[in-house]
């Protein structure tokens, strides 16, 4: 049952820490005890193998040409293995699971691929019902049970037709491509330019495969324009490669969809990369490409920009007044005796006066310029004038508020670390050690 419910869980995409280990402790203890287990996940996990180059963690109802999101993985399994092929999945899960607790997978993965063919031929013969036929498409529906159930079964479909194909360009690509230009880029576009991957089908699937192994995904519009032999949309979308491009908004738009969970989360604070890799993609599309205010890309393109900047705007413009709210001066009257300042919420403030410095490193490219510049003069401004009053709290606390007074100075000492650097911070904490010290000799006398 652990096994299974292990796999479930990997095969949901869940982060699960140890699992794999876990999961190799429990199949050497089935294979010693010599007790069968129910391989539950094994043929699932095998069966979508094939597309983990696509899968992308998404909202189920996400609208991205070539992307699979992982969450609609199980839902689509348990519609092939209940509707579609219920007495053979079964069989095969049984079979598989015997050969890799024999550790035979070759044997396994060639059981696969065979179920893999028949799965594509029922689930090809679903979708053709559901074209032609509205109470077969509602009843495809209503059994896979994802928000878009007909788009997710054709991108399955798509890529597993595809298998083949997509294989052999994995095993030619490098496993790891910094920087898609000259000779790389060359070489990427003769191995697309096969008439191997002439379908618009396999196509896309071969660009979003090219894409998942680049450093900047946002490169993989290099590839159109090299095709175009221009920057210019006009000329770049009358090629097949334009679909890339197409594939880089989308995953733009990608990117910024998660930003948005992440910041409503709470954990915004610690999409640096995120936000780097946002700028990039946005940089690249706007730098390389003469999109144009009036093409449908130049607009999609000035959309997401737009959509950054209002995503970010709030929490940036926060950060002033939760610099004030931590750093205020209190009468000593609504300090409890023995106070301090909650440390997650410093450590939440400190965190987030980084994250809108990384926002200024990027600001000019999500439009957050001005308000970013705004923002941080305030609270620069802000701590300047403010720590001299915090150490004045200082040198004249009681034994009643001297700890909430010190919280407020160390507090002051990390913020000040973050926008004025080390040694700023280093002096702003000598000045405190010695408050505290004249303070001491003041209680003493």
């Amino acid at each position: 049952m652990l096994i299974a419910e292990l796999e479930r869980g990997l095969l949901r995409g869940e982060e699960m820490s140890g699992a794999e280990l876990v999961l190799q402790e429990l199949r050497r203890s089935v294979r010693e005890s010599g007790r069968q287990s129910q391989r539950i996940g094994n043929l699932a996990r095998m069966f979508f193998q094939p597309l983990e180059p696509f899968l992308v963690d998404d909202v189920a109802d996400h609208k991205h040409c070539g992307r699979i999101a992982r969450v609609s993985l199980e839902p689509i399994w348990e519609w092939i293995s209940r509707d579609l092929m219920a007495g053979e999945a079964k069989a095969a899960s049984e079979e598989i699971g015997k050969l890799l607790i024999a550790d035979d997978s070759a044997r396994a993965e060639q059981i696969t691929r065979g179920f893999q063919d028949r799965a594509v031929e029922r689930m090809q013969a679903a979708l053709d019902a559901a074209a032609s036929d509205d109470k077969a498409r509602r009843r495809l529906s209503a059994q896979v049970a994802t928000p878009r159930a007909f788009e997710d079964v054709q991108a399955i479909l798509g890529a597993l037709k595809a298998r083949d194909a997509l294989d052999r360009l994995a095993s030619q690509l490098p496993g790891h491509i910094k920087n898609l230009a000259d000779a790389p880029l060359v070489q990427v576009k003769a191995w697309l330019d096969s008439p191997l991957y002439s379908h618009p089908n396999i196509f896309l699937y071969a660009l979003v495969l090219v894409m998942s192994r680049l450093a900047a995904r946002w490169q993989l519009i290099r590839l159109a324009i090299k095709a175009a032999g221009s920057d210019n949309a006009a000329r770049v979308s009358e090629t097949p490669y334009a679909v890339a491009v197409t594939i880089v908004l989308a995953e733009t738009e990608r990117m910024v969809a998660e930003l948005k969970n992440d910041l409503k989360s709470g954990r915004g604070v610690a999409v640096a990369a995120l936000l780097k890799d946002i700028h990039d993609a946005a940089r690249g599309l706007r730098t390389e490409l003469d999109l144009g205010v009036d093409t449908p890309w130049g607009q999609k393109l000035a959309h997401l920009r737009a959509d950054i900047s209002d995503l970010l705007k709030n929490e940036i413009e926060s950060m002033p007044g939760r610099v004030r709210r931590l750093l205020r001066q209190r009468p000593s009257r609504e300090i409890a005796p023995g106070a301090t300042l909650d440390q997650s919420d410093v450590a939440e403030t400190e965190a987030l006066i980084e994250f809108v410095w990384v926002c200024r490193n990027y600001a000019s490219e999500l439009a957050i310029n001005e308000m970013t510049q705004r923002v941080y003069s305030e609270v620069e401004q802000y701590l300047d004038a403010g720590t001299r009053n915090l150490l004045d709290a200082l040198r004249g606390a009681g034994e009643a508020d001297l700890s909430f007074r010190r919280s407020q100075v160390d507090a002051a000492i990390r913020f000040c670390a973050k926008v004025f650097g080390q040694e700023y911070a280093a002096l702003l904490s000598k000045a405190a050690e010695v408050a505290l010290t004249n303070e001491r000799k003041t209680a003493k006398a």
